[in-house]
């Protein structure tokens, strides 16, 4: 059996919400990079993130390039929570994963009960 070091971030907000969601979106890209660095310090080989974000494109939008970028020159697999807009107006608590090479893997669309058939 292989095993595999699986790291997970979870901070609380980093500035004011009086902020532009850009500006909220970067201070706290800003300080999960140290962490980042840590995890992989530690030979971390996937990595997990609890965040809300300004919504952004996936994989196009600021936070999912950043993040690429690490998954590759950290060689881990980096699992990205982020509010994606997907065209204007739609939305979607997504998971946009990066592989340890820094290609994209894909998205997932998260389902929360509320949003399922028959709910009502």
């Amino acid at each position: 059996m292989q095993k595999m070091k699986i790291g997970l971030i979870q901070m609380g907000l980093k500035t004011s919400t009086d902020l532009e969601p850009a500006a909220i979106r970067d201070a706290m890209n800003e300080a999960h990079l140290p962490m980042i660095q840590q995890a992989a310090d530690q030979g971390v080989q996937v990595l997990c993130f609890q965040w809300y974000a300004a919504a952004e494109r996936v994989p196009e939008g600021p936070t999912c390039q950043m993040m690429q970028k690490l998954a590759a020159e950290h060689r881990m697999v980096i699992i990205v929570p982020i509010f994606e807009e997907t065209e204007t107006g739609v939305y979607y608590n997504t998971a946009a994963v990066f592989d340890a090479d820094g290609s994209y893997l894909g998205k997932y669309h998260k389902t929360h009960i509320p949003q399922v058939a028959g709910f009502w």
